[in-house]
Order: structure tokens, then C-alpha cells, then sequence
């Protein structure tokens, strides 16, 4: 195994040599680690001992090291520095990985073993912990359909291997749309926009080796473009081009493989004895049903809803100000809803900008994890896949906890959106092992960068994923971090948006780019009393992309989704100016893998919880209260998956919440 990423790493904290790693170095590392995590699993199903938890499952958890390195490092590269070559590979791993995974699914020898240990359970003097990975490791084997036999496991291979083919064309067809499309803007073009978005729309014009500025389909130009523009007809060409990605036809058209993916995504479902692909989906997750989900979504559908169409009616008469008397649209609402939040908050966002400095507030965040947890933040200097990247090592009392890297500028070789993922998670099993996290954002770049206070939310949010993965405290790294329910793994996110809005940390950390001078405490104000404005419309475009995915998935796979979209937009009245947050030719979140399928909801469902959380805060000492910090770690942040979460959630606050709170921090409450 001599190739530079399945050598030991002898760097800082072994982070990837990326400067070591080139692109020619990821096909013959995977079929080594390949060819040696099929040694490891031959070597567990010929022991010739009867089934332990060490000689089975422990040795299962051990297994797949140097398979964990080759695809940490290709999947953060493929996913935030995406090129040509990078792309072939991808398309070329997936189904060979679709295919190893499903080769020891479907190992009838292995999962034997780990059968006669689960049978065996309450004779074989487990930790609650150990216990709780058995479970789960059978419950991985049962779901993967390793109890099927004859045609039924045959063809449930057949269908991974083609959804993960698919699931990678998705979102190479979407990447490819959105670095594909600009419109170029003249020097007339440009009035009326503030001066932040005509400089990023300057540099995204020499990045893409143009005269001039260009407006690209980068959430962080196109939004403060849709914002800000006075020109009608550049907003509704700039928001058609937005609406289009993955449906534009030719190659890069995404409706028919969305098709495809949600019929073969019902057949896995009903092999596995499932009525459909949500039933199965949703069976191990807090929600548990899809009649849960849609109930929880509709609560907050019908309020929402009305807010947006009163919303709407008071944007229409602003239109009409300007001597427009056709209906409003999609590409007008951002724009009359910015001046209406100017009138009536006195907030402009091109004023708000300059005390949103990226720097400041990634400090902000460090601060808030420093005062919660005591984490403390060095800057490393160490190679890393791009110039942009950043890392910095996590200590607590002096002793390594982990590593951070955050890579925050949009590029055209980046995917769109923004997460967090580890490329290693915390384990104490087989040794000990401190996590590397990474923040992937995509913030427009500028020197210095400023930030939106959404951008600043959205920091805020996946520094929350980061802390649920550096804080992580269980010995086994297949319950660690963020391995969790999906409809919980948001509630650590969420919940840390809100120390953003706590008015000290404003003060102290949104200072002015030029001045230094702190944030006026009326700006301020301000900004928290806003920072519900436009609710109506945030909510629907969510909760409406959330119950297409729930329709998608709940009943029989429709022959043509854009059909089926439009059916549940008609059928729950969905507001005439307000598009889908994901509509189904770019819903990558549901379309690039099963990890939010069914599951989009999971925002909202999370969201029930982290208001109700933070309120435990608020109704103690106040935001940094450490009492309710020690619990927040102590029964969450550090538990990962060991134990059910509706249990991790009640350690921490004594009960389950109602979704008043959501609706109550939403401005939606009657």
C-alpha cells in the first residue's frame, strides 16, 4: 500500500497530505483498499471461534481503515474542488462501491454471525453502548436486505449499484448547469445595486475570464442580485436561469434520472417488505411515519401560507408604487420585500454587510464554543486542497481534541449549498482517534469578505454540525458525531444559529470593516427585531419542497415527478410568487443519495426541538448559562448515536416539545 494516501500520515494530527495526493493516485489506492477490506471481512466470517462481540462486530467496526482514508479524502475533494478528472472517478466509483458495500450486505456467512449475537443479546453481558451498536449493526444488515435470498438479493444489488450511479449523475448535472450559466452585465446594468454586489459580480467576471461583471447561478451573487436589481427584466432572466438548473434538456437534463431514481428506490422498499420507499425510510427515525411528517409539516403549512399571502398583498402594492400592474412574481418578491424591510425595520442590508465580516465572524462562533465548552482555537499552517481552505487545532484544558478546516468561498468547482462533514470522526475504538471536521460554505469571496446575515446564520449552522462531530465522546465510530436520525443530526446545527443572535455577541463581534467600530446598538436592535421579517415566504419554499419529497416517496413512485411537484403545489395552494426552495431537477438534498429522501422535513422536525432547547437557556441563566451547557454536552453533543434520541432529548430537557415553539420563533404563532 505505497501510494501517498494509504501511507501513515506524517503530518500535523494526520491530516491528508493533499499536497503529497494527486488525482492519478485514487483509482489504484481504491482497489487496494478494496482487495484489503474484503481480507478483513473473509477474516471475520472464517474465525473459526463462534460469534463474539470482539470477534464479530468489534472486528467489523475495525475493519475498512484504508478504504476510510482513500474515500475521505476523494469525497471532500469531489465535492468541494471538483474538476474533469475528479468527476470521471466519481462517476466510475460509485457503482463499484454500491457493489462492495452490497458484497458484504449480502454476505450470508457475516450476517450470520452478527444474527446468532443479536438471537444471543441478553446472554452476552454488553455495555449499553455495545448493545446499542449490535442493534444497529443488525439492523443495517436487515435494512440492506441481507435476509433476502435468490432473485430478490440479486436484483436489490442490482438496484444500489444504479442508484448510486444515478444519485452521482444528479449532481454532476447540476454542478455542470450551474457553472455553465452567466449573464454579463454592462456598466448601466449595474445601477442601483450596492457597491458589495457589484464587487463580487466584478471578481466573478475575471474568475470566469470575462470583461466585466457577470452575475453566475452562485446562491451568494444571484440572491443579493435578485435583491437589489431595479431591472426587472435582468431579475426574471437571472431567477428563470436559477429555476432551470437540471431541467434545461440535453445531457445535464436531471427529470428522468429523478424518475428513475424514485422507482427503483420503491422497488428496494417493497422487497424489503415495505408498503412504500417513506414507510421505510422513516421507520428509524424520530418521525417514524410518513402520516407523522406530513402532520408536523401541515401545523406549520396553513400559518405560514397565510403569512406569505398577506405578505404578498403588501408587496403587490409596492409594485404597484413603481407603475407595475401585473401580477407579482418570483423574481420580484426578494426585491419589493428588501425595500419593504428598509421602510419598515429602517434596515439595509447593504449598511448591515460591512459589520459581517467573515473573519469576525468565524471568530464569533470559536467565541461561543470557547464560553459553552471551553474549546480553545490555533491556527495550523498545513497543506490543504485548496489556497482558500483554513485549518485550525481544537484543544480543551491544553489537551488535542481535534481538528477544524473551513473552506468558505463559492468557486465554479464547488457544489452549491453548504456542510459539514468529518474526515475522521471521533472513536476510542480500536485506539483513540480525534476527529478532523470540515465547514464547507459558499460565500461570495472579497478582500476582506463580508457576509450576510443569512451567510452569517449559515456559519453559524454548520459550525453547530462541526461541534456535534468535535465534542463527540463514545467508543465506537459508527456512533459517533453526527451518526444520528437525520430528522435529530440537524438539532446541534440549528440550535447553535441561534448564539448568533444573542445581542453580546453581536456586540462584541459585528464590527465595521473599515472603522472597527462595533455594530450601533440601534443597527442592532434592528437586525434581531427583523430577524423573523419574511417568514411567510421562507417557510413555504421550505415546507413545499419538503412535502413534494414526502409525496415523492409516500405511495407509488410517479411515472413523471414534475407532474407529481406540480399536483402538491396545486393541493396545498402554494403561493403564485414563491418558487420551491428545491425544486426536483436540482433537489440534491433528496436526488444525490438516499440521505434526506423522505427526509427533508427533518430541518423542521429538528427545528421543534432547538427552540424548545434554546428556550431551556434563555429560561436558566441566559444563553451561556453553563449548567444547561454541561447538560447540552453531557446528553447530546458528546452522545452521537448511542442511544435513541427521543432518550438523549428528554435526558437533556426533562420532555419532548410541541411545535409551539417553532411557530412562536418563526412570528407564525396565532
Amino acid at each position: 500500500m505505497n501510494t501517498p494516501i494509504l501511507s501513515d500520515w506524517n503530518t500535523p494530527f494526520q491530516i491528508a497530505p493533499f499536497d503529497a495526493i494527486s488525482d492519478d493516485d485514487f483509482a489504484p489506492a481504491l482497489e487496494l483498499a478494496l482487495a484489503a477490506h474484503r481480507d478483513e471481512i473473509a477474516a471475520i466470517t472464517q474465525t473459526p471461534e463462534p460469534a463474539s462481540f470482539a470477534n464479530t462486530i468489534e472486528a467489523l467496526e475495525a475493519a475498512g481503515e484504508a478504504l476510510d482514508k482513500v474515500l475521505s479524502v476523494f469525497f471532500t475533494v469531489a465535492g468541494a474542488d471538483s474538476n474533469p478528472e475528479r468527476q470521471a472517478l466519481q462517476r466510475a466509483f460509485s457503482p463499484k462501491l454500491a457493489a462492495h458495500y452490497s458484497e458484504i450486505s449480502a454476505n450470508t456467512a457475516l450476517f450470520a454471525r452478527v444474527a446468532d449475537l443479536w438471537a444471543r443479546r441478553d446472554t452476552l453481558d454488553l455495555t449499553p453502548e455495545q448493545a446499542r451498536v449490535l442493534m444497529l449493526t443488525h439492523r443495517g444488515f436487515v435494512r440492506s436486505g441481507a435476509a433476502l435470498t435468490g432473485e430478490a438479493a440479486e436484483r436489490i444489488k442490482q438496484i444500489k449499484a444504479r442508484l448510486a450511479t444515478l444519485g452521482t449523475q444528479f449532481t454532476q448535472n447540476l454542478l455542470a448547469d450551474e457553472s455553465d450559466w452567466r449573464m454579463q452585465l454592462s456598466e448601466d446594468d449595474l445601477e442601483g445595486l450596492p457597491d458589495f454586489v457589484i464587487r463580487v459580480a466584478r471578481m466573478a467576471g475575471e474568475e470566469n475570464g470575462m470583461d466585466g461583471p457577470v452575475i453566475t447561478l452562485s446562491r451568494s451573487l444571484i440572491v443579493p442580485f435578485l435583491q437589489f436589481s431595479p431591472r426587472r427584466d435582468l431579475r426574471e432572466t437571472a431567477w428563470r436561469a436559477w429555476a432551470a438548473r437540471g431541467a434545461n434538456g440535453g445531457e445535464t437534463d436531471n427529470r428522468e434520472i429523478a424518475a428513475e431514481i424514485l422507482h427503483l428506490r420503491e422497488e428496494r422498499a417493497k422487497l424489503l417488505g415495505y408498503e412504500s420507499f417513506a414507510a421505510y425510510k422513516l421507520e428509524t427515525e424520530m418521525a417514524k411515519t410518513p402520516e407523522a411528517v406530513k402532520d408536523l409539516l401541515m401545523q406549520v403549512w396553513e400559518p405560514a401560507k397565510a403569512q406569505a399571502e398577506a405578505d404578498a398583498k403588501v408587496l403587490s402594492a409596492r409594485m404597484r408604487e413603481d407603475g407595475l400592474n401585473g401580477d407579482l412574481e418570483p423574481w420580484d418578491w426578494r426585491y419589493y420585500a428588501e425595500k419593504r424591510r428598509r421602510a419598515e425595520h429602517d434596515l439595509d442590508e447593504a449598511a448591515l454587510k460591512p459589520y459581517l465580516q467573515l473573519d469576525r465572524m468565524i471568530e464569533a462562533a470559536f467565541s461561543c464554543a470557547h464560553r459553552l465548552f471551553g474549546l480553545e482555537f490555533a491556527p495550523l499552517d498545513v497543506a490543504l486542497y485548496h489556497p482558500d481552505c483554513r485549518a485550525w487545532e481544537v484543544t480543551r484544558g491544553g489537551k488535542h481534541v481535534g481538528v477544524f478546516i473551513g473552506d468558505y468561498f463559492a468557486r465554479g468547482s464547488k457544489r452549491s449549498g453548504a456542510w459539514c462533514s468529518a474526515m475522521r470522526g471521533q472513536a476510542k475504538f480500536p485506539e483513540p482517534q480525534a476527529p478532523v471536521v470540515i465547514n464547507v460554505c459558499n460565500f461570495a469571496k472579497g478582500d476582506p469578505a463580508l457576509l450576510s446575515y443569512d451567510d452569517a446564520r449559515t456559519l453559524f449552522h454548520e459550525f453547530g454540525h462541526a461541534l456535534h462531530q468535535l465534542l463527540s465522546d463514545v467508543t465506537y465510530e459508527s456512533i459517533s458525531g453526527t451518526s444520528v436520525a437525520r430528522d435529530f443530526v440537524e438539532l446541534p446545527s440549528q440550535l447553535f444559529e441561534h448564539w448568533l443572535e444573542v445581542p453580546e455577541v453581536l456586540s462584541e463581534f459585528a464590527t465595521h470593516v473599515e472603522t472597527g467600530a462595533p455594530m450601533p446598538d440601534a443597527m442592532r436592535d434592528k437586525v434581531l427585531n427583523a430577524a423573523n421579517f419574511d417568514m411567510g415566504f421562507q417557510t413555504v419554499e421550505y415546507v413545499a419542497s419538503a412535502l413534494v419529497d414526502l409525496a415523492f416517496h409516500d405511495g407509488a413512485a410517479p411515472a413523471d415527478p414534475m407532474a407529481k411537484q406540480a399536483e402538491v403545489l396545486a393541493g396545498i395552494g402554494m403561493p403564485h410568487a414563491i418558487g420551491m426552495r428545491h425544486a426536483t431537477p436540482q433537489f440534491a438534498h433528496v436526488f444525490s443519495g438516499d440521505g434526506y429522501s423522505s427526509g427533508y422535513y427533518s430541518y423542521m422536525w429538528s427545528e421543534v426541538m432547538d427552540a424548545d432547547a434554546f428556550a431551556a437557556f434563555e429560561e436558566a441563566g441566559g444563553a451561556f448559562d453553563p449548567e444547561r451547557a454541561r447538560a447540552l454536552e453531557a446528553h447530546i453533543l458528546s452522545a452521537g448515536g448511542s442511544e435513541e434520541p427521543e432518550a438523549l432529548y428528554t435526558a437533556f430537557r426533562g420532555r419532548l416539545p410541541g411545535v409551539e415553539a417553532l411557530l412562536k420563533g418563526r412570528g407564525l404563532a396565532a
